[in-house]
């Protein structure tokens, strides 16, 4: 099958919408930002991020100062986790699927990845009990809020249960959270951090609720964790981007970053719901997750179809796929789709959905 001339439809990045991002507010930020504080942000600084912009984080996340790392996104901050707290041969638990760039970051620091299964409100937590029996991770890598790639959201229940687990066996949890805020329905869950402060590093950005370009990160970390992060922060790159973390200063001290937020979900629920019903009406035999926020819907195919040939011969249908592979530990992911909806028009959702169904229809063993 020949679809030249077609445009295709991109379900692979989690991209914002290029309407999300408030370019002109951003332009106003920086002029002020630059004229009132130039002569510092475009000279060395301190090498664990932009002070004031530390002090507003800490402040809304109940943190200290000292506890509060910003730097160049949060995926920096895999890499930092896996070269203090992950010698070669050590294990790390994460859930299956996963992030597929925390897998590789895992991985690239010597560490064996064992990927713990989810269900429809979390992992697994029996499975998770009997893998301990057997090995007992350095941390446990976790996004509890509209995971990426599944858009699964950890129940309280089961939030409770792996922190008390953590406390039994020793473990850290990196609780990454890039999309805790962009909620459509239903009620906020406690984090990790809020259950168990002192075994927990938290990670989030911006990217996600204001610029992704901009390249900011944070990392909420315990404590007694802080002075090795921070110097290694410093002995990796001097300090992290100050420019922007400027201009992210003074949007957030003007108030806009909560406006903001609620505008994307204006943006964006639509946008789930449309994806929700495209799939109830195209793929009937598949099953996935309704999330409750996020950016992603999932979609796990019936083992009677070739999910490896759809991706590789998805242009073929104007579509362009990631391979749902890199989102297991163990590669075996041939058959899972992640959809994202946050870029894309309710109309090209309905179509991509279309393409999909037509694709699947034609990969049939």
């Amino acid at each position: 099958m020949n679809q030249e001339g077609m445009k295709p439809i991109l379900f692979t990045r989690g991209n914002p919408a290029e309407e999300a991002l408030p370019i002109a507010d951003i332009i106003d930020c920086a002029n002020t930002a630059f004229r009132r504080e130039g002569k510092i942000l475009f000279q060395y600084g301190h090498y664990s991020g932009y002070g004031p912009l530390r002090e507003w984080i800490a402040k809304r996340f109940g943190a200290t100062y000292e506890q509060v790392l910003i730097g160049n996104s949060s995926m920096e901050f895999f890499t930092f986790v896996a070269a203090l707290m992950v010698k070669p041969g050590d294990t790390v638990f994460l859930e299956k699927p996963s992030y597929d760039r925390a897998i590789t970051a895992m991985k690239r620091s010597g560490a064996h990845v064992v990927g713990i299964p989810l269900e429809k409100d979390g992992v697994d937590i029996d499975a998770l009990k009997q893998e301990l029996t057997r090995t007992v991770p350095k941390v446990f890598y976790i996004i509890p809020d509209f995971q990426n790639p599944s858009g699964i959201t950890t129940s309280f229940e089961k939030r409770k249960e792996m922190a008390r687990l953590a406390e039994e066996y020793g473990f850290y949890i990196v609780e990454d959270s890039p999309y805790r805020y962009l909620r459509y329905r239903g009620k906020d869950v406690p984090t990790f951090r809020e259950l168990m402060p002192d075994r927990v590093l938290h990670i989030s950005s911006l990217s996600k609720i204001l610029s992704p370009g901009m390249r900011i990160g944070f990392l909420i970390m315990p404590t007694d964790l802080a002075p090795q992060f921070h110097k290694w922060s410093e002995d990796t790159y001097i300090h992290p981007v100050l420019p922007t973390e400027g201009i992210v200063n003074e949007y957030c001290r003007r108030g806009l970053l909560d406006p903001n937020i609620e505008r994307l979900k204006v943006l964006y629920r639509p946008r789930m719901e449309t994806m929700l019903h495209a799939l109830k009406e195209n793929l009937k035999e598949a099953g996935w997750i309704e999330p409750d926020g996020g950016y992603f819907i999932s979609t796990t195919l019936p083992e009677r179809i070739d999910g490896h040939g759809l991706w590789k011969n998805a242009r073929n249908f104007g579509l362009v796929l990631t391979d749902g592979r890199g989102f297991f530990p163990d590669g075996k992911g041939e058959n899972f789709i992640r959809l994202p909806f946050s870029a894309l028009a309710p109309q090209e959702i309905i179509e991509g959905i279309r393409r999909l169904s037509k694709a699947i229809e034609h990969f049939r063993k």
